[in-house]
């Protein structure tokens, strides 16, 4: 994953979101821009599997990314945690470390709003049982939340794999876009 780190910065992305400890310990010995670290974990009580619970973030802490992207839909947590008590562990413990929400909907991006997350990204739309179905990306979606939320910063993701989808997510005035499987899945990318 560093060396797939590498190339996308050498290619011009300007940060990588990355997944697992091992891989964002790798991505930062080879890299230097920041990194939106998650973990994404299966707890058979919750649907939320993007860093579900404290124990994932404390993991996280660890590693030195810069950004922190946290599940944010309506969903349960695993075991009955809260996602209020997460950022505030984050904000108390590692106050320069950056928060983003993955969200689904406007309502998702409202609760992020409210407690104070740095970027408000997309990456949810379409992969909660509310949004399901949804076309992404969905650049109605994101206009809206660049005209409703100016002080926090919108990230796309999801569903970009051709220059024109990319062309007209840049025409939403989002802060920056994630692109993630069109450039990092060889057999996604082979099959299309």
């Amino acid at each position: 994953m560093g060396y797939m780190a590498r190339a996308a910065v050498a290619g011009g992305a300007v940060g990588i979101r990355a997944n697992y400890v091992g891989d964002i310990n790798d991505i930062k010995k080879e890299v230097d821009v920041p990194v939106i670290g998650i973990i994404k974990e299966v707890y058979p009580d919750s649907d939320v599997y993007i860093t579900p619970t404290l124990k994932e973030v404390k993991a996280l802490l660890t590693t030195g990314c810069e950004v922190i992207a946290l599940d944010c839909t309506q969903r349960n947590r695993p075991n009955g945690e809260k996602l209020e008590d997460l950022v505030k562990y984050i904000r108390q413990n590692a106050p320069d470390v950056e928060l983003m929400a993955d969200c689904s909907d406007f309502k998702d991006a409202e609760i992020a709003h409210k407690l104070g997350f740095d970027y408000i990204g997309s990456t949810m739309r379409g992969y909660t049982p509310y949004t399901k179905g949804i076309e992404i990306p969905d650049c109605e979606f994101l206009t809206k939340l660049v005209k409703s939320f100016p002080d926090t910063k919108i990230i796309a993701e999801g569903g970009i794999w051709e220059r024109d989808q990319l062309a007209k997510v840049c025409e939403c005035g989002v802060y920056a876009i994630v692109i993630g499987s069109s450039i990092t899945r060889p057999k996604d990318i082979t099959q299309r």
